[in-house]
């Protein structure tokens, strides 16, 4: 597993931590501090930024969760990679996202640029 597939599996377990004060944590942890996360439906900067967004998710998703689908795909600093929401592990997505993720010299995430290609019914 290359540092930036372990990456994405934290970046995916933050989306999934229920208990704040350990996601906050490790989104210090993992973020540089002024990292943007820009997707259709969020475009913020920082931690807080970021930890907002997350808790949203989770508000708006209760009992669901974030799983890779496929491959990570990495280059020098940059990886892509296919996540799903859903009701249990393996089950069909109720969203299906496109995430590009960019390190900075030590490893941080130094920016989320996402893109959303399954999106739940109204």
């Amino acid at each position: 597993m290359s540092d930036l597939t372990t990456t994405v599996t934290q970046y995916l377990a933050l989306w999934n931590e229920t208990d704040a004060d350990k996601r906050a944590a490790g989104i210090a942890e993992l973020f540089a501090p002024d990292a943007p996360y820009i997707d259709p439906l969020a475009a913020v900067e920082g931690h807080e930024g970021f930890g907002a967004v997350v808790a949203g998710a989770q508000d708006q998703f209760k009992g669901l969760s974030f799983e890779l689908h496929g491959t990570v795909d990495t280059h020098h600093n940059l990886a892509r990679f296919q996540w799903g929401l859903v009701t249990e592990p393996g089950a069909e997505p109720v969203a299906i996202g496109f995430d590009v993720l960019v390190t900075g010299d030590d490893g941080r995430i130094k920016g989320v640029y996402g893109f959303l290609d399954k999106v739940p019914g109204a």
